[in-house]
């Protein structure tokens, strides 16, 4: 039976960053990651759009605003000693309508209460930096840029093993058994003692969690994000990043316009409910965990008090043209013939009992493990930071559990 110091469960970014985190931190650590998967960042991080993040969005003071800054800077400086590409293209968030500048305000005070470097403009000015936009009014956030995020997990996952860490995929938890002495982690590809468990799962975060006994008190309901590509030959239709003023009462930002580091053009997403945690399409369905979110009281209660606006994002995730007509608010020149069908992605939301999604990143602890049960955008940009936090928590359990010794 394999030991280790410290177990990390979820090869997506936040697990793969943790573990670099500790090898900087305890070089003489013994670490091993399992990954459910046969590739790492499979799911949440290999389906991300790209994007590095600002952090003008969250609320100041927050996990999300604090450690979106501060790991935007990790992650750039991470890709520039690792000759990783990243672009600094800049983003406009647009207001098509006078009713949307309250808000656009609104975003701009958090933007400068957080630190981020940006500028209210006017449309002559929107329209140099973006000539195809609609909008009378916008912020310009030059910082933003765009990566690639499996890249990024590639590199990562050398530097891992150059240090003695070992990484198994194939590798799906069934049980954790916490003993005095240690931890059994159980997997399809055998059993694991360790020390310490981090839980950086995702998608199935709240349900490791529960394997643990350390169930959050939240569930991950999942939701589907799908994309259109535009055509090469109206890429220049977007030279940024551009995003629509978002309704604060709702968790995602809208349909936007993405370039990307490959030289593309995203459009998306819509935000509709997953028929299965890891459900990419329309047809994909998992009736265990279909029935887990519809019964989910906090679904309910949410469906409820958002069921106009489900109902659109639905809407557009059945009609091409219902979609395109939302992409034209900000760009009036798109036509339902510019656009291809992308990869979707599927964002773990953790959702409370009374309805309300959660808004931050939510870290739960124990002695001996660490949870991260919730890690929604700007998990990615953060991803280095949050990888520090929970070092900082996981070591802060080592003091006190002295039977326990760490190979430090």
């Amino acid at each position: 039976m394999s030991h280790s110091d410290v177990l990390i469960i979820g090869g997506g970014i936040i697990g793969l960053a943790t573990a670099y985190r500790l090898y900087e931190k305890y070089p003489d650590l013994k670490i091993t990651i399992l990954e459910k998967e046969h590739v790492l960042a499979h799911h949440q991080t290999g389906h991300n759009s790209g994007v590095l993040h600002s952090g003008i969005y969250y609320k100041p003071g927050s996990l999300r605003a604090i450690n979106c800054r501060e790991g935007k800077l990790a992650m750039q400086e991470f890709c520039m000693r690792e000759n990783i590409p990243f672009k600094l293209c800049g983003k406009v968030i647009v207001a098509v309508s006078e009713d949307e500048l309250p808000n656009l305000d609104r975003i701009y005070g958090r933007g400068q209460e957080n630190g981020v470097k940006c500028e209210m403009i006017e449309r002559e000015r929107l329209l140099e930096i973006e000539p195809h936009v609609a909008g009378i009014k916008a912020i310009h956030v030059p910082e933003a840029g765009i990566i690639d995020y499996k890249q990024v997990c590639t590199r990562l996952a050398v530097r891992i093993r150059e240090a003695g860490g070992t990484i198994v995929t194939d590798a799906k938890v069934t049980a954790i058994e916490t003993l005095p002495s240690n931890i059994v982690v159980k997997s399809t590809r055998g059993d694991f003692t360790t020390n310490y468990v981090v839980n950086c799962c995702g998608l199935q975060s709240d349900r490791v969690a529960r394997l643990s006994g350390n169930a959050p008190n939240a569930k991950i309901v999942p939701f589907r994000g799908e994309y259109y590509d535009l055509k090469p030959e109206v890429h220049d239709f977007c030279r940024t990043l551009i995003y629509p003023v978002p309704n604060p009462k709702f968790p995602f930002l809208g349909v936007h316009f993405t370039t990307t580091i490959h030289g593309g053009v995203e459009c998306g997403p819509n935000a509709v409910l997953a028929f299965a945690r890891e459900g990419y399409t329309l047809t994909s369905f998992n009736l265990f965990d279909l029935y887990e979110s519809l019964t989910y009281p906090g679904f309910i209660r949410m469906a409820m008090k958002n069921w106009k606006t489900g109902m659109g994002e639905l809407w557009r995730s059945i009609s091409k043209a219902a979609f395109v007509r939302e992409l034209q608010r900000l760009l009036p020149e798109i036509r339902s013939e510019h656009l291809v069908p992308a990869p979707a992605g599927v964002r773990a939301q953790a959702l409370t009992r009374d309805g309300n999604l959660v808004d931050d990143f939510l870290i739960t602890q124990t002695d001996r493990i660490v949870n991260v049960c919730n890690a929604p955008s700007p998990a990615a940009t953060a991803s280095l930071n949050v990888g520090r936090l929970v070092v900082e928590q996981l070591s802060s359990g080592w003091s006190k559990t002295p039977a326990v010794e760490v190979s430090r």
